[in-house]
């Protein structure tokens, strides 16, 4: 079959976020199909972008061709990037045929976070009689209005809506990210039948070759552990909404000194964070340097629980989905997850535990708690973890579960 995956933001191994669409493109190759993504020139979730010259410019990549439309640069969230959404859709809307005529799709997949690409996956189905589905990653425009602040009524806000419900309603597939927004999308005109929930998860082949850590991050870790140290990890952004400062509040209160807690990445919070530690002589907390995509696995290893926190949130109770927590999960160490949010994989198959109280003194009573346990007991919650993810959150066993819906 001839898929045609459309998202504003997708990368590759190289470029970097975002991975998904680029491991459902090789496991569809690897099964047989031929895959088109096209996407923009810019994201900022790109560590690299490419170098575009002409809008439809091509790109192999490891089998999947790529076709790249020129969106412009943007900072932030505000008005620049939102016109390099409507440049994006635009352009795909009065290239349709000659995109439909190209390609020949019998699958198109819309795919970006916001949801106006529907209208461009939607004409481009119908001039080639290919089945549409509609892939939701964050919840907009719920976000914008309960995140960002947005007025129901903001013009914006009532765009995303109106690209929401239509492809919710057009669409012969919704494929979910987060495993709960079933009623909410039932609610804006999706036939429940349609829903499906293809959660991230981790890709097998990177796993058989991890690298190792720093020289320097090895040296700090392994004394640690000589040392008879237990480490609660967090690896990952040093953003707000990753809730940094209740796992140093958490780490405040500890009173085992032999509990340490290693938090290694970068963002913009970290400064904030360092300063908190030095000011307020947090002695149990150690930073490090961000490692890459290929050295994770060996990271989680040494630590002895791995820790995911959120802020509080209403749009958490749509599920979450975050890529850190299969890592974990797969490196088979317990994992912490203190979101508060509804049919977690951590809780599902009892790798750890989840807090949804949002307060340190639980998150501490739970660390304390794995701390007294043996390692036997430990290492029992994280071969659960990791079968599951070997199990059901590999992008092999992912692809499949997706490529059911292309014939029906």
């Amino acid at each position: 079959m001839n898929i045609l995956l459309i998202n504003h933001y997708a990368g590759s191994t190289e470029m970097g976020m975002e991975f998904r669409p680029y491991y459902f493109a090789r496991e569809w190759i690897k099964m047989g199909h031929r895959v088109t993504i096209v996407s923009g020139d810019y994201s900022h979730l790109r560590v690299k972008n490419p170098e575009v010259k002409k809008d439809f410019q091509k790109e192999v990549i490891d089998g999947i061709q790529y076709c790249w439309v020129k969106t412009g640069r943007y900072e932030g969230n505000g008005v620049k990037r939102a016109g390099t959404m409507f440049r994006f859709v635009y352009k795909l809307w009065v290239n349709a045929e000659r995109i439909a005529n190209s390609i020949k799709p019998d699958v198109v997949i819309t795919s970006s976070t916001y949801p106006l690409d529907t209208f461009v996956g939607q004409r481009i189905a119908k001039l080639t009689g290919a089945r549409l589905i509609h892939e939701v990653h964050d919840m907009w425009p719920a976000t914008l209005i309960e995140l960002g602040g947005m007025k129901k009524y903001n013009p914006f806000v009532i765009l995303m809506q109106l690209g929401e419900n239509s492809a919710y309603r057009k669409s012969d597939y919704i494929v979910s990210i987060l495993p709960c927004a079933k009623e909410y999308m039932v609610k804006h005109g999706m036939k429940a039948e349609k829903f499906v929930n293809i959660q991230n998860g981790i890709v097998l082949n990177e796993w058989e070759k991890q690298e190792k850590i720093p020289e320097k991050h090895q040296k700090i870790l392994n004394r640690l552990k000589e040392d008879g140290n237990f480490i609660v990890g967090y690896f990952g952004g040093h953003a707000l909404s990753n809730a940094l400062d209740l796992l140093l509040d958490t780490a405040k209160g500890i009173s085992i000194p032999g509990i340490k807690f290693v938090l290694v990445g970068n963002g913009v919070e970290k400064p904030q964070l360092i300063r908190r530690v030095q000011d307020e002589r947090i002695e149990n907390v150690i930073f490090l340097d961000p490692v890459g995509k290929a050295s994770i696995g060996d990271l989680i290893r040494h630590f002895d629980c791995s820790y995911i926190g959120g802020l509080k949130s209403p749009l958490y109770r749509f599920g979450i989905s975050p890529n850190k927590m299969y890592d974990a999960m797969m490196a088979g160490r317990p994992v912490i997850c203190a979101i508060d949010a509804p049919k977690c994989p951590v809780e599902t198959f009892e790798c750890g535990t989840v807090i949804r109280s949002g307060k340190a003194s639980e998150i501490q009573k739970v660390i304390e708690q794995l701390y007294s346990v043996s390692k036997d007991e430990r290492n029992e919650m994280g071969r659960r973890g990791k079968e599951a993810v070997l199990k059901y959150y590999n992008y092999t066993t992912l692809a499949e579960q997706f490529e059911k819906l292309f014939a029906g």
